[in-house]
């Protein structure tokens, strides 16, 4: 992962800190296309969020913020506010591993966001110039920060930790790009959200309150680079570019010096992202496949850091089974070389950490303005590289241990998840939601993710959360 605080793993042995630990924790991904949530990018192909592709809603909500004048030169200000609650049955401080609302029984106010963008329009054929920028103020700003902008550079004090904050409330800018249009082509250059994976950061793109772990520990949250879109045809749009890696704004992958300086390219962190977004003529069913690929640090190792490559490959297909129905299925497979001192499985290459999974979504619109949804997911961690319980604190220097946080976790994770939107009217989503996690290790007991002591193998959790757009 990322040295951010968004995605962190764990300490692997003493001595030795996967470099995915230090991640930023989430990440933000493009917002779905859909008639009624502002885009972010014109021709991103994501899959409908579920609580809008099925009320048959024709306006907008009300946008408090935005001006005439803004307007008129083809730019849009608005934002959202969302806040809840969530606890678990053991009355543990953190809700297991589960980030963004990971507190338990503390009310929060996840995201203050505020968005400027304007988007590129070629309809003309002609060049357009677009770009956006996002703030993010609340709870859920640490785990959306990138080193060397609204986060430590690894150097600095505890490498990746937020900068503009405190341990629970503090300000991220996610995004902040231009983007330049012609004819079928539109390059963004800047900072901005990942294009990998199904869920993401911004609130009103996910149905639950809550998210899965491939989101949460498995992906990347943001990207700094170049990134070109190109719709080829009415119903394939492909994604190419080049980025400085997993929530890194601007650090050397050099900065520690290279344990191992004879690995290709180790003193560069450029990475390719791609991908290619499918679509059927009546836009029913849609594929979308992305990776990411380049150097990250794999572990330190002092005084320096070992190098390897990091890929992810991620697969979303998302089927309108009926007006009713919807059905998503997602499978990441992610890997990181160079990660000294995890545990190998029988038959793995040393010093490889591996994560992947599989989940899958069926969500039913019980009305216009009701919808109900329920997510089945299988993770992962097959080196204990990636998944951490009690992050915040992670993220924060807090020390391990006491009921502080633990990681580590060799072994699969499961979850299931149960839940309504209500959309009363155009600017209100109500997610009240049910959720129960299950743990698996590999190897004996061992730390566990969840409970008062880091000593229960299940969670069942609950939690609901409103979000109001202006």
């Amino acid at each position: 992962m990322r040295f951010n605080w968004n995605k962190l793993p764990p300490l692997l042995t003493a001595g030795v800190l996967a470099a995915g630990a230090l991640s930023s924790i989430a990440r933000g991904q493009t917002a779905p296309v859909v008639p009624n949530v502002p885009q972010e990018d014109a021709y991103q192909l994501r899959a409908l969020p579920p609580q809008e592709a099925a009320a048959e809603v024709e306006a907008e909500p009300e946008r408090y913020l935005q001006t005439e004048f803004l307007g008129d030169a083809g730019i849009k200000t608005y934002g959202w506010i969302n806040a809840g609650i969530g606890a678990n049955n053991w009355g543990a401080p953190w809700n297991g591993p589960i980030t963004f609302n990971d507190r338990n029984w503390q009310g929060q106010m996840n995201q203050l966001y505020l968005v400027n963008e304007r988007v590129v329009d070629t309809e003309d054929g002609g060049w357009d110039l677009g770009g956006r920028v996002d703030l993010l103020y609340g709870t859920d700003y640490v785990f959306t920060t990138a080193r060397g902008l609204d986060a430590n550079l690894y150097g600095q004090n505890f490498g990746g930790q937020p900068s503009w904050g405190n341990r629970y409330y503090g300000l991220a800018l996610p995004q902040m790009y231009g983007e330049l249009g012609a004819g079928n082509h539109a390059v963004k250059f800047g900072h901005f959200y990942t294009i990998i994976g199904y869920e993401v950061v911004p609130a009103i793109g996910n149905f639950f309150y809550t998210h899965a772990y491939t989101m949460q520990y498995g992906e990347p949250f943001t990207h700094t680079g170049v990134l070109d879109t190109w719709k080829a045809t009415d119903n394939a749009t492909v994604f190419a570019g080049i980025t400085n890696g997993w929530d890194n704004y601007s650090d050397p992958i050099n900065y520690f010096g290279i344990a191992n300086p004879g690995y290709p390219g180790a003193n560069s962190n450029a990475a390719f992202l791609g991908g290619v977004a499918l679509k059927n003529d009546d836009e029913s069913q849609a594929l979308t496949i992305t990776t990411s690929s380049g150097n990250e640090i794999g572990a330190f190792t002092a005084p320096a850091a070992t190098i390897g490559n990091r890929s992810i490959l991620s697969t979303v297909y998302v089927n309108e089974l009926s007006d009713k129905l919807t059905y998503v299925f997602q499978n990441d497979n992610g890997w990181q070389f160079g990660a000294v001192g995890v545990p190998t499985v029988l038959g793995q290459q040393a010093n490889l950490a591996q994560w992947y999974g599989i989940n899958q979504y069926m969500f039913y619109n019980l009305s216009d303005t009701l919808v109900a949804g329920m997510r089945l997911e299988w993770f992962r961690d097959n080196n204990g590289y990636r998944v951490i319980s009690g992050q915040r604190n992670f993220a924060f220097g807090v020390p391990g241990g006491n009921g502080n946080w633990s990681g580590g976790y060799q072994g699969n994770f499961w979850q299931a998840t149960w839940g309504l939107n209500w959309k009363p009217n155009n600017n209100w989503i109500i997610r009240p939601e049910v959720r129960y996690d299950w743990y698996s290790p590999d190897h004996g007991k061992g730390p566990l993710p969840y409970g008062r002591n880091f000593n229960e193998y299940g969670q069942l959790y609950g939690g609901c959360d409103a979000i109001w757009q202006f």
